[in-house]
């Protein structure tokens, strides 16, 4: 098996600190195979065919046998042709000659030409793809079975590089475990309390996994897998980028890669509506930026505005401030000389919070919050919110913590802004938990369990954090 240290055919992503990196060795043998598959040769009618349909050329046959159609590739290796299927008239066949016998594919189109997943821009494209695969598969089967059997992924610099700047970043934003102490609640019950008070609960330790956001792509040029290092064959739809921080894989390998995906800041193409995990570490940040940027500047100069939260400011300026932190991220200006309206700041973070793609409680823990609300028994209904939020993602669960902390600081100036624990629960209770199926009626049932979660997780911020 032939081997290439030919790192820059790869077009790989990978980088890491020059001192600590080594080219690494790409596996050439699917490459060599790539190249030896035979080519496509198109067999065509000797005469017009009326009945041809615009899409093909002179490959079109009309409405032949099988057994014709053999007669016709046969003893030309990557011969083929199209004929119209005499069982289905009107549906249309790909005839190939590969291995030394004729294969039939019933052949699409729908703007493009497909006979699986993958859909081409000719048939000719078509053609050489699967004469391709085909030749890859039949020379490699077994090689191609194990090909992960012994990644390199390890090896790359790629996974050595993310941890040093994990580390990096959770020594930032880490701060000491806390023993959390609580007043008692004469509505709660006093065992709720005292197991509580027993635990030994530091804030949870945010190591911010994140799954690759991996997408099928069409690699220009020949390219090789990060994970095992062999080549990545075909025409198009070679394998699949992760649209987040770039690594490159094989479909099949896209399963075996690690939750370690380390966004990176040139692919995130906005902040708002962008998933919350992907922006945090984007950013490097234990919570988005929005959010830490908008409570700063509301508890600076608006914790005492009538109807805080719950008073509209002016869409367009929200809007503006939206774009804003889409264009500048952190460097966004949302002071008083830019906003004067301190309800313009925090219409944006209850917007930003709203258009989450995954809401800050998640689609899946959803109903266990809503049956959590339900519980009539006070102490069990907090154990249960306290349960859901300890199975929140690290970013989601910080994220969460954070705005309670500061709702809970708000309500402490309900005299002036008259904004009590249940005021704000009722207006964040929408924004923060969204049904996983956006259906009007099961909202609208919804609504009095989200209200109670967040004016509980407001009252109770001490506890429940």
């Amino acid at each position: 098996m032939a081997a290439s240290s030919n790192s820059s055919l790869s077009g790989s992503s990978v980088s890491s600190d020059p001192e600590d990196y080594q080219p690494p060795i790409w596996k050439s043998y699917l490459y060599q195979l790539q190249q030896e598959a035979p080519r496509p040769k198109r067999t065509t009618c000797p005469q017009e065919m009326e009945s041809r349909p615009k899409y093909y050329g002179r490959e079109f046959h009309g409405m032949i046998s099988r057994e014709y159609a053999d007669e016709l590739l046969a003893g030309v290796e990557g011969a083929y042709l199209i004929r119209e299927s005499q069982r289905q008239p009107g549906t249309h066949t790909l005839a190939l000659r590969f291995g030394h016998q004729t294969l039939n594919y019933r052949l699409f189109y729908d703007g493009k030409h497909f006979v699986g997943e993958k859909r081409f821009e000719s048939v000719h494209d078509l053609v050489t793809d699967a004469l391709i695969t085909l030749y890859i598969e039949t020379k490699a089967a077994e090689y191609i079975a194990k090909m992960t059997t012994n990644p390199i992924y390890e090896h790359l610099g790629y996974t050595s590089l993310l941890k040093d700047k994990m580390v990096h970043r959770l020594s930032r934003g880490r701060t000491e475990p806390r023993r959390v102490t609580f007043q008692k609640d004469e509505r709660i019950s006093s065992p709720l309390v005292r197991r509580s008070a027993l635990k030994d609960t530091p804030e949870k330790q945010c190591s911010y996994d994140k799954i690759h956001n991996f997408k099928v792509h069409t690699f220009r040029g020949p390219h090789w897998c990060e994970y095992c290092a062999n080549f990545m064959w075909g025409l198009i739809a070679q394998g699949v980028r992760c649209s987040d921080c770039g690594l490159n894989v094989h479909k099949q390998c896209s399963k075996l890669v690690p939750s370690d995906c380390q966004p990176d800041l040139r692919r995130i193409k906005k902040v708002f509506s962008c998933d919350l995990t992907t922006l945090v570490k984007a950013h490097n940040t234990t919570r988005p930026m929005v959010v830490d940027m908008c409570i700063q500047e509301i508890e600076l100069r608006g914790m005492k505005s009538e109807g805080l939260y719950r008073v509209s400011g002016f869409s367009e300026h929200i809007e503006d401030v939206r774009l804003a932190f889409d264009r500048d991220g952190e460097k966004a200006d949302i002071s008083a000389d830019a906003y004067a309206d301190i309800n313009i700041i925090a219409g944006a973070l209850k917007l930003y919070l709203r258009d989450l793609p995954i809401p800050v409680i998640t689609f899946d823990l959803y109903s266990k919050f809503i049956q959590a609300a339900k519980i009539p028994n006070a102490e069990s209904r907090l154990e249960a919110i306290h349960e859901g939020l300890l199975q929140l993602p690290p970013a989601h669960y910080e994220t969460l913590r954070y705005l309670m902390a500061h709702l809970k600081r708000v309500a402490m100036f309900e005299k002036d802004n008259l904004m009590t624990a249940e005021n704000l629960g009722i207006v964040f209770g929408p924004t923060l938990m969204q049904p996983p199926e956006q259906n009007a009626l099961t909202t609208l049932n919804d609504m009095r369990q989200q209200k109670l979660v967040v004016h509980l997780m407001i009252e109770h911020e001490d506890v429940l954090f």
